[in-house]
């Protein structure tokens, strides 16, 4: 039996469990509903940054809060992917069925990924679905994105040490109608972070 063949006869065989708590049950008990803001961006665009000054405002007010982060999450669940096209796609894919696990927890969850190509983050929203995904584009300059770069991840691929690094040898296709869009300067900072508790708190 082909490999093809043993994956068709497993998933003949896999069917979705029904459980007595659900999604809306825990999120009577969060008081809240659960989400996912995804913060996509250039590298040193203030994904993480935002995603973490908001989370830390959240918890002050009580909510059930997780940020997903880039770097994180290759530590670990997606450390067998590397950069290539195929394996971005893939470290989307698992990142997103994390994401809705943990909104179905009940929780507000923060993706802070680089997800630099349209398919990839449209098929994070179709995953979650629509209404549970608010799409946050972090649209730093890429200028200022190399000035902040303390790991030196933008000098080493001009210079050919690092292929496929978005912005400079791979593309970054821009969210067209992103739910909000942030520069994360000092000046505005602050500001965006107080939208973005607004959005959160938003039934």
């Amino acid at each position: 039996m082909s490999k093809k063949q043993v994956k068709a006869v497993i998933g003949q065989n896999i069917h979705a469990q029904s459980f007595t708590v659900a999604r809306a049950d825990r999120e009577r008990l969060n008081e809240h509903k659960g989400k996912v803001i995804w913060f996509t961006g250039l590298s040193g665009s203030g994904k993480s940054t935002l995603a973490n000054a908001l989370e830390a405002r959240l918890h002050r007010l009580g909510m059930r809060t997780y940020i997903l982060d880039g770097d994180n999450i290759r530590h670990g669940l997606n450390k067998d992917l590397g950069f290539s096209e195929a394996d971005r796609a893939e470290n989307i894919r698992r990142i997103s069925e994390v994401a809705r696990l943990m909104m179905d927890a009940g929780m507000v969850v923060m993706a802070a990924f680089i997800s630099p190509f349209k398919r990839e983050r449209e098929l994070a929203r179709e995953l979650i679905g629509p209404e549970n995904f608010f799409e946050v584009y972090v649209s730093t300059p890429l200028e200022v994105c190399e000035q902040r770069d303390v790991k030196g991840l933008y000098q080493q691929a001009r210079t050919g040490k690092i292929p496929n690094m978005t912005g400079i040898n791979s593309p970054y296709e821009a969210p067209a109608d992103a739910y909000y869009e942030v520069i994360s300067t000092s000046a505005n900072f602050d500001a965006a972070v107080t939208n973005l508790v607004l959005m959160a708190l938003d039934e």
